[in-house]
C-alpha cells in the first residue's frame, strides 16, 4: 500500500511546527491588505495583522491558492510514490477546493483526493489531524475519504464578534443593521451553515452571546477548540467554565488568522466542535 501524503490549506491553523514534524503540507491563502499581498502564515504570526487591522481604514481581501502551488505538491508527493489527501476549508467560503480539484486533474486524479471540509479553522484542524493518524495507522485512501467525509457533518461552529464594524465592511450586515446594534449593544452569533459563515441569532451583550454559544454545545460532544482573535483572557475564562461542565471532554484554545479574522474583526471569540 502506498504511503500518504496529507495536505491541507492554511486557514486549519496548524501550527507550523506540528506540521513539520508529521509531514503535514500546509498550502497558504494569501491576504491583500493596505496594498501588501502576503501569505495568511501560521499561528504565532497573526497578532501584528489584527493589531494594524485594528487601526486602519483599510479593508483586506483574501485570494485562494494558485493551482500550480497545489500542483507543485501533488507532483512532489507521488514523485516520492506517495498518494495524496487534501483537505481544503468549506468551497463556500473560498475557492481553495476548486483550485485543489483542478491541480488534481492535471496531475494525476487517480492518486489524489481532494475533500471539501464544509468547514474551517480548528474543525478543518481536527478533521487534518484524523486523516493523518488514520493513514499513520495504515488505512487505505478510500477508507480515509469515508472516515472523513463522515465526521465532517458532525461538526458545527458559533462565534461572536468583539464590533459590528467588520461584519459591516464586508457586506455580511447593512450600515444600518450596524448602526443599530452598536446602539443596542447587539452582539450576532455567527454559526456554519451548509458550510457558510451566517448570523444565524443575536442577543443585548456579549456575557449573553457567550452563555448562547455555551447552551448550543451539543450533549454528544467530544472535542471542543475556542477560537479566538486577541481574547486570549476571555478564551480562557471561558475554557474554564466549560471544562467544569464538560470534564471528560478535550477542550483546546485556537487562533483565528487573517483570511477568516478579518470578516470577524479583533475580540470575536467562539466554540467549535466535533461530535
Amino acid at each position: 500500500m502506498a504511503m500518504i501524503k496529507i495536505v491541507t490549506d492554511s486557514t486549519a491553523y496548524i501550527e507550523k511546527e506540528y506540521a513539520q514534524a508529521n509531514d503535514i503540507t500546509i498550502v497558504p491563502l494569501s491576504v491583500n491588505f493596505e496594498g501588501t499581498i502576503t501569505n495568511e502564515g501560521f499561528p504565532g504570526e497573526f497578532d501584528a495583522f489584527f493589531e494594524r487591522l485594528a487601526k486602519s481604514k483599510d479593508f483586506p481581501t483574501t485570494s485562494q491558492p494558485a493551482v500550480g502551488s497545489f500542483a507543485e505538491v501533488y507532483e512532489k508527493a507521488i514523485a516520492e510514490g506517495c498518494e495524496v489527501i487534501v483537505l481544503t476549508i468549506s468551497s463556500k467560503l473560498s475557492g481553495t477546493y476548486n483550485s485543489a480539484c483542478t491541480a488534481a486533474n492535471l496531475v494525476d486524479a487517480d492518486k489524489i483526493s481532494v475533500i471539501d471540509s464544509e468547514t474551517v479553522a480548528a474543525n478543518l484542524k481536527v478533521l487534518t489531524e484524523m486523516a493523518l493518524s488514520m493513514a499513520k495507522e495504515g488505512h487505505s485512501r478510500a477508507d480515509i475519504v469515508k472516515a472523513i467525509d463522515a465526521q465532517k457533518k458532525r461538526t458545527g461552529i458559533r462565534l461572536t464578534v468583539g464590533t459590528l464594524d467588520y461584519l459591516k465592511k464586508g457586506g455580511r450586515l447593512s450600515n444600518t443593521s450596524a448602526f443599530i446594534g452598536s446602539l443596542l449593544n447587539i452582539k450576532p452569533i455567527i454559526a456554519l451553515k451548509e458550510g457558510k459563515l451566517e448570523p444565524v441569532d443575536k442577543v443585548r451583550g456579549r456575557k449573553k452571546a457567550l452563555e448562547k454559544i455555551s447552551e448550543d454545545i451539543p450533549d454528544s460532544i467530544t472535542e471542543i477548540n475556542i477560537a479566538h482573535i486577541l481574547a486570549l483572557d476571555e478564551a480562557t475564562e471561558l475554557k474554564e467554565e466549560l471544562s467544569k461542565k464538560y470534564p471528560h471532554v478535550k477542550i483546546s484554545i485556537q487562533v483565528l488568522g487573517p483570511v477568516i479574522g478579518a470578516h470577524l474583526g479583533p475580540k470575536a471569540l467562539g466554540v467549535l466542535t466535533k461530535y
